[in-house]
């Protein structure tokens, strides 16, 4: 600290969008423009998403999973009836995991051009911003036809899938990921060697692979320090293991590696979702087992047992035998996890979320000390904290 100081300047950075996202607020200590200190909180999107779910049935928790990460909400949509299924000890339709593989990805895509998107117009690079939103708001249109929605979708269901895939769903996305493709070369001849964005982005906000792990970093955090960790990989789930792809890692762990490595896992993801759309088998999207998923609509009104097992369900809910269960997730930022505990009844005793955000912005601070205001608005777009995973 400046000898001329006898204490810091203390200065709230946020919660305003664009710097901070939204819903973040950092309390700092400066010295000029350096942050010697920082305190992060975290408070003000607080949904109570693990309370709620103690008071619902299984299936009215879907659509609150939507508002997690709201930037890939079908991710969440799967990785959470993942884990219910598994504590059923049910195995979905083959189309309904391929159907999970391919929604999985192209949110995994909308997600990453979020963040690289919005992360360069924190930097001052607006035209990035467009180029990606374009792709971005053309496969909003084949999910809002898949699904009836954009943002929130509510689209999978304990045991499948609510509805199959669209007409022209395949022909549609495979144009889309075309675009996709310029998309990214436009944005990386305009990024890539950039000197402003390198100036920006390269050294800022470093963290060694040794510290990343003990904070609890995964998904693209983690892999830009060089950890090819990837639970698609490690913990194979959906026939992951008979994609081919490529897990992207960076060599610094800066602000520059975890945007890069994003750019190029979108490419991997493209590919993935083109394997499977020609491997895709025909057959039901949802499972049969009348315990579990609601009757087809012309037996609820052309057979009094249809009409029972769907007034069942809805009234009574599905009842997932006593136990628990812990099931994750590659989503976008990383290991998404759910620990469930079920006691039988028609709704959970307990459930916990790991979301990836939240080891994640515990290391903010750290990150953050000694670097100027300015970086700190760099660092945070590359960590890509959604506010909705922090509710805690």
């Amino acid at each position: 600290m400046s000898e001329n100081l006898v204490e810091p300047m203390q200065l709230n950075i946020g919660p305003a969008h664009p710097a901070t996202h939204g819903a973040l607020r950092f309390h700092v200590d400066l010295d000029g423009e350096t942050i010697k200190k920082s305190r992060t909180e975290i408070g003000y999107l607080h949904r109570a998403f693990e309370k709620h779910s103690e008071i619902s049935t299984w299936s009215q928790i879907i659509p609150y999973t939507d508002r997690l990460n709201y930037c890939s909400s079908l991710m969440n949509n799967v990785g959470y009836c993942k884990a219910v299924e598994e504590l059923l000890q049910i195995q979905i339709p083959e189309r309904a995991i391929f159907i999970r593989v391919i929604v999985s990805e192209l949110a995994r895509i909308m997600d990453h051009l979020i963040c690289v998107g919005t992360a360069a117009v924190d930097l001052g690079a607006l035209t990035n911003f467009w180029y990606f939103f374009n792709v971005r708001e053309q496969i909003y249109d084949f999910t809002e036809k898949l699904c009836g929605a954009r943002l929130t979708t509510n689209y999978t269901r304990i045991g499948g899938v609510m509805r199959d895939l669209s007409p022209g769903f395949q022909d549609g996305i495979k144009k889309v990921l075309k675009d996709l493709d310029k998309a990214i070369a436009q944005v990386v001849g305009l990024l890539e060697r950039n000197r402003i964005f390198m100036d920006r982005t390269q050294g800022v906000g470093t963290i060694s692979k040794e510290d990343a792990i003990a904070y609890g970093f995964t998904g693209p955090c983690l892999r830009a320090t060089g950890v090819p960790h990837d639970l698609r990989r490690a913990q194979p789930y959906y026939h992951y293991d008979e994609f081919d792809f490529e897990i992207p890692v960076g060599t610094m762990g800066d602000a520059y590696d975890r945007l890069m490595v994003r750019v190029e896992e979108m490419r991997q993801s493209s590919k993935i979702v083109e394997q499977a759309l020609s491997r895709i088998p025909d057959g039901p999207i949802i499972s049969s087992d009348a315990r579990i998923a609601l009757p087809p609509k012309e037996k609820v009104y052309g057979s009094i047992e249809g009409l029972m097992n769907h007034f069942m369900l809805l009234t009574d809910g599905i009842k997932p035998p006593k136990g628990q269960v812990y099931s994750a997730t590659e989503a976008a930022n990383g290991e998404l996890g759910f620990y469930i505990i079920s006691d039988g009844g028609a709704r959970p005793y307990r459930i916990h979320c790991r979301p990836p955000c939240f080891p994640i912005a515990s290391a903010f601070d750290k990150m953050v000390e000694n670097s100027m205001i300015a970086d700190a608005v760099a660092i945070l777009g590359g960590l890509n904290i959604v506010v909705g995973e922090l509710d805690r």
